[in-house]
């Protein structure tokens, strides 16, 4: 079954640091682009980070220089630094057009989403 599981997530002060992994259930043999989103309480979901299976990256504005993504085999991580209030959010990682393997065979996705890891920044 094709799954993507997130952890990571927690309370920091602001200023500091998490870094969250996006977890894919089997072997990663291709995928358009792999996404972290966020979506804050009373607010429309924010596409955060973007990065592709060529390793091409792409960010928000408003994480620009304080927020890495990056992949490693079937992981990626979202590196964030210097923290602020306002990135408070639940953190979803999706993966488009992604074809993993698994142990039933090979499993294709147009759209796989996690379950979400929460981010709490404190003032």
């Amino acid at each position: 079954q094709a799954q993507l599981v997130e952890s990571g997530g927690g309370l920091v002060q602001s200023g500091g640091s998490l870094r969250l992994s996006c977890a894919a259930s089997g072997t990663i043999f291709m995928f358009n682009a792999i996404n972290w989103y966020r979506q804050a309480p009373g607010k429309q979901r924010e596409l955060v980070a973007t990065i592709t299976f060529a390793g091409n990256t792409n960010y928000a504005d408003s994480v620009k220089g304080r927020f890495t993504i990056s992949r490693d085999k079937s992981t990626v991580h979202l590196q964030m630094n210097s923290l602020e209030t306002a990135d408070t959010a639940a953190y979803y990682c999706n993966a488009d057009q992604i074809l993993l393997g698994t142990i039933g065979g090979p499993v294709h996705k147009d759209d796989l989403w996690g379950q979400g890891t929460q981010v709490t920044v404190s003032s």
